[in-house]
């Protein structure tokens, strides 16, 4: 039987070389040297490719004991795993092409200033609501996960408050500064995000984070914990503020619909949708779109017909914080932090766009 410790200590090597180059995820597979994403994309390490044996002697050595069963039943495992002096590390260690392969993404003590990751004072006042609905929403690696976690991190900062967060899984980790912080994970600590909620309503809560709302029964949870004092923060996998107030809403049967677009438009706070874009420097940036709830948003909430609107109220609400992903991407352009041709990949409408970039002076690529 091979010797799993060496291989173990080799590994966690590997994580200490992601940390100290500042990479984000290590992937470890049958065939391929460890590899390690930055900012410009995944780099092997220099050490010969990984075989089914050592893939799956590092599996045994790292997955926790109550956690194997899952791993055999189900095929894949998600776990939390800590290397002293080095860090925490969210893994998930699955099974393909009858081989064992393993992703662990890097964990960060506290959230990131909303300077350090290019976030506006729009995005800070909705942290600072006290009560209600606030959503980050766009596809996966968009930086959702960043942005809640600067929320969060300021709430810790500023305001002596109780915090539930509940996260599948926790990847930004918080201690106490003035607010109390408790972090649930879902697997771990609770079986699922609903009866995380349904309990967290029991345990004094001022700030309520849920890691995603999955099913109608949490969308309904998280609404009546927003109508009832809480501020509750959460994501979605929708692209702009609009689809985003329609997903939601589509979440319930139609004989539902109108009484949950009042609640909402009650309710919700705020609205920040998230695209990245590649920097000049090699990094990126965010591209937002922020929705904020005034009167006009609301009326176009509760009105099935209006709901579209809510893009053209958006272009014209800069003085309440509100900007469109164009005009954010033309700001970015504006203040040379991304190219013309890089932020056309992440336009809403490209028409649109190029008649604003010449209007700014800009020109049009051919």
């Amino acid at each position: 039987m091979e010797d799993v410790s060496p291989l173990v200590a080799e590994f966690d090597g590997w994580l200490a070389a992601l940390v100290e180059g500042d990479g984000s995820d290590l992937h470890v597979k049958v065939g391929s040297a460890p590899m390690l994403r930055a900012a410009h994309g995944l780099t092997r390490l220099e050490r010969a490719p990984l075989s089914p044996a050592d893939t799956q002697a590092i599996a045994t050595g790292i997955i926790p004991v109550d956690r194997r069963p899952t791993f055999e039943e189900r095929g894949d495992v998600d776990f939390a795993y800590s290397v002293a002096n080095v860090g925490r590390f969210r893994a998930n260690v699955f099974r393909q092409r009858g081989s064992v392969s393993m992703v662990l993404r890097k964990l960060r003590f506290g959230g990131p200033s909303f300077e350090e990751i290019g976030l506006p004072d729009s995005v800070r006042t909705l942290a600072e609501e006290h009560r209600g609905l606030v959503l980050v929403t766009g596809p996966t690696g968009s930086g959702k996960t960043t942005t809640l976690a600067a929320m969060i991190g300021h709430i810790n900062r500023t305001k002596p408050v109780h915090i539930v967060t509940i996260e599948d899984p926790i990847e930004v980790l918080h201690r106490d500064d003035v607010a109390s912080i408790n972090q649930r994970e879902v697997g771990n600590d609770t079986q699922d995000f609903l009866s995380a909620l349904r309990s967290a309503l029991r345990q004094d809560p001022d700030v309520i984070l849920i890691g995603e709302m999955r099913d109608t029964e949490t969308v309904r949870a998280a609404l009546q914990a927003a109508e009832t004092g809480h501020l509750v923060m959460s994501t979605l996998h929708t692209t702009d503020a609009t689809e985003t107030v329609n997903r939601l809403i589509d979440f319930f049967p139609p004989y539902q619909q109108k009484q949950v677009r009042l609640a909402l438009s009650s309710s919700l706070r705020g609205i920040v949708c998230q695209r990245l874009v590649p920097t000049a420097t090699g990094g990126r940036v965010p591209a937002l779109e922020v929705l904020v709830n005034t009167g006009r948003v609301a009326e176009r909430i509760v009105d099935a017909d209006k709901t579209e609107e809510i893009k053209d109220v958006m272009k014209d609400g800069a003085y309440y914080g509100m900007t469109t992903f164009d005009q954010s991407l033309l700001r970015l352009i504006q203040q040379g932090q991304v190219s013309v041709a890089d932020a056309m990949h992440a336009v809403s409408n490209v028409h649109d766009f190029e008649l604003a970039l010449q209007q700014a002076g800009i020109a049009v690529p051919a």
